[in-house]
């Protein structure tokens, strides 16, 4: 009850500060009172659902539904639209953590193992996805109505999407039920390691897309020496970054959890200004810095989550604030059987994986259910969509998000 007189005073607050936002000049301090009422009341909703046995970032989103276009109005479009940048700051921060978490260690003990594993599930799942979402195009906004090698493209693009995992659900699972044992691990292991191959995967495909449907009705696509340097250059500036950070954190003491959120914020522009993919460069990033730190890396990843967690209030909570409630209803009879083909699908790969890799009984039976949630990362790779093709892109995300 206290949080929800919490929700109303806030709402109540924002109506009566609302108004300054139309006077001349308004503009930029109504997108920073938004900020500011997102972060309060996306974490106020976030704690209530986390109260009845739900995730925050459930919350977050449900916040964003709420208060945004679809829902009460008080978080406008030219609010959402100004405060767009947090998108790409999120995204980094999402991308710099995804590699973190990879243990160089881990990945000798188990890697062929893992890899047979998340071979099978990542090529059944995408396959799937795939062939239902092409073959039901009619009903698909994002398809309808397109050339069929278009419509290819954006299923794949799609499908690229809806196969990744969920390293924060699946860390915090983890956490709450203490579970350290060979199950875990594996599917921890595979969680990560499926971050850098679907981010592989989306790289290339959004790259085909842009080639075969343009953005902006552009009369080409990128050539192949620019698809090349978005991938392989993206390794090597993530590497540079990478091993920048890891030098001043090791031998400069000094303050992280702003540093953290610097380093976020320079790796997506440095990224932008190389014309690579931010995504990957900043998972690259993560990667080399946690591996080349020990228990100094641990300690910064630890600062940049601290660091990020406002951002990743608003991020979520804008999300949900993008969603077109009204286009939400009229997909259901395409998301439900998405969503039972991705879950089968899910299954039936890990099951088959784990046959070839020889992995234990319990293995075949359990991991496959902590490869079902989708959070941080997959909203990134659909909100990077939404930016390349706007109005593709933001009917795609809806899909997702639905």
């Amino acid at each position: 009850m206290r949080r929800v007189s919490i929700l109303l005073l806030l709402l109540g607050g924002m109506h009566l500060i609302g108004p300054i936002g139309t006077a001349p000049g308004g503009a930029p301090r109504q997108a920073l009172l938004t900020f500011g009422f997102l972060i309060l009341a996306a974490y106020t909703v976030g704690e209530i659902m986390m109260g009845i046995g739900l995730p925050k970032i459930v919350g977050y989103l449900a916040a964003g539904i709420l208060f945004g276009p679809s829902g009460l109005g008080t978080v406008t479009r030219e609010a959402i639209y100004r405060l767009s940048p947090i998108n790409g700051l999120a995204i980094a921060i999402i991308a710099f953590l995804a590699g973190a978490e990879l243990d160089w260690r881990e990945l000798k003990q188990r890697g062929t193992t893992i890899l047979k594993m998340l071979s099978v599930e990542l090529t059944l799942s995408f396959a799937a996805i795939f062939v239902l979402l092409y073959a039901v195009r009619g009903w698909v906004p994002f398809l309808r109505d397109i050339p069929a090698i278009e419509a290819a493209s954006f299923s794949a693009l799609f499908a690229s999407v809806a196969v990744i995992h969920s390293p924060a659900v699946t860390l915090a699972l983890l956490t709450e039920t203490g579970a350290r044992g060979p199950v875990a691990r594996t599917t921890l292991a595979i969680v990560l390691i499926a971050d850098v191959a679907v981010l592989l995967l989306f790289t290339g495909v959004l790259a085909v897309t842009r080639a075969i449907a343009p953005p902006g009705g552009e009369g080409h696509g990128p050539s192949l020496g620019v698809v090349g340097w978005e991938i392989g250059g993206s390794l090597l500036v993530g590497v540079l970054i990478g091993g920048a950070v890891a030098l001043f954190v090791r031998y400069i003491r000094g303050e992280l959890l702003m540093f953290a959120l610097v380093v976020a914020f320079l790796g997506a522009e440095i990224a932008r200004l190389a014309h690579v993919e931010t995504l990957l460069t900043l998972l690259v990033a993560g990667f080399v810095t946690e591996n080349g730190l020990g228990a100094r890396g641990l300690e910064f990843r630890h600062a940049m989550e601290r660091s990020a967690a406002p951002v990743f209030v608003v991020f979520f909570a804008l999300s949900g604030a993008y969603i077109a409630v009204r286009e939400v209803a009229l997909l259901w009879p395409v998301v439900i059987p998405l969503v039972l083909v991705r879950m089968v699908a899910i299954w039936g790969g890990t099951a088959l994986g784990a046959r070839w890799a020889g992995a234990t009984a319990d293995e075949r039976r359990y991991v496959w259910l902590g490869l079902i949630s989708q959070a941080g990362v997959a909203i990134g790779l659909a909100t990077v969509v939404s930016e390349v093709y706007p109005e593709r892109g933001a009917q795609l995300r809806t899909l997702f998000l639905a």
